[in-house]
């Protein structure tokens, strides 16, 4: 009988993050400025805590995620505002020495198009190959399984042409919920524009009679062109009562957008 094999795989999105003894070195983030039809290199360098050599392959995806927790890895290009064919990347697959480092190169040539504005992406995945899987012995006439872990490493590659393209957002859905004791409100933030932003979000509450009731923090979340993302704010201490919500978005630059939206908390 054949035997079974599971595979677990698991997206890293954070530089230096180390499993299964492969790691990326630096950060998984790889922003550039550029102009229509400029060029530019970057290298990943992969490290093996190992003591033993480890194959590691190079490929590309592109990368749409979604307020309601979808995350997409696409055919290179198929993304609106993707990079991919930008890019050439290699080796397809290297070895990298026990204790070592080994790295992989890629460059990036923009078109010259008058034409190109905002942001572009996509991902070079680096991926660890799985050796042969450690077995568990079953009983006669019984599947052996065995379970290996396959780290992958999501590096972003985003190029920003110049300080172009519109930054837009929209507010998408929201609600006030309540469950096990703990009152959470959430927004879902869409990015209509066309360039990326990275806002720091958070919430200015108000009674019926105007006093501010507090602020309420989300923290700060990058956000693609046409994706979307899910800010929760924790009311529990809030008490109950009418209030006015106003939810701020601001990028930090001249961009700051607002929504206000009436709550009732029982």
């Amino acid at each position: 009988m054949k035997k079974a094999i599971s595979f677990l795989f698991i997206f890293l999105l954070a530089a230096n993050i180390c499993l299964a003894g492969v790691s990326v070195i630096g950060e998984l983030s790889r922003k550039n400025a550029v102009s229509a039809g400029e060029r530019y290199e970057g290298v990943i360098t992969v490290k093996n805590s190992g003591d033993t050599s480890a194959e590691v392959r190079l490929y590309q995806t592109d990368y749409l995620f979604y307020a309601d927790g979808r995350n997409i890895y696409g055919e290179p290009g198929s993304a609106p505002r993707s990079n991919a064919p930008w890019i050439t990347a290699g080796p397809a697959q290297l070895t990298v020495p026990p204790k070592g480092t080994s790295t992989f190169h890629y460059t990036v040539k923009v078109p010259e198009k008058n034409d190109l504005k905002g942001s572009f992406w996509s991902l070079l995945m680096v991926e660890p190959l799985a050796p042969p899987s450690s077995e568990t012995k079953g009983g006669k006439g019984k599947v052996s399984v065995g379970l290996q872990t396959v780290i992958r490493y999501a590096v972003q590659i985003v190029t920003d042409i110049e300080e172009s393209g519109e930054r837009k957002i929209a507010f998408l859905n929201r609600q006030l919920t309540t469950k096990d004791g703990k009152t959470t409100f959430f927004v879902d933030i869409s990015n209509s524009g066309e360039s990326r932003l990275s806002p720091v979000v958070w919430m200015d509450l108000y009674s019926a009679a105007g006093t501010h009731a507090g602020r309420f923090d989300s923290g700060r979340k990058g956000l693609y062109p046409e994706c979307s993302v899910r800010h929760l704010f924790d009311l529990t201490e809030v008490p109950a009562g009418e209030y006015s919500a106003l939810i701020v978005v601001d990028n930090e630059d001249d961009h700051v957008f607002g929504g206000q939206y009436a709550i009732v908390i029982k």
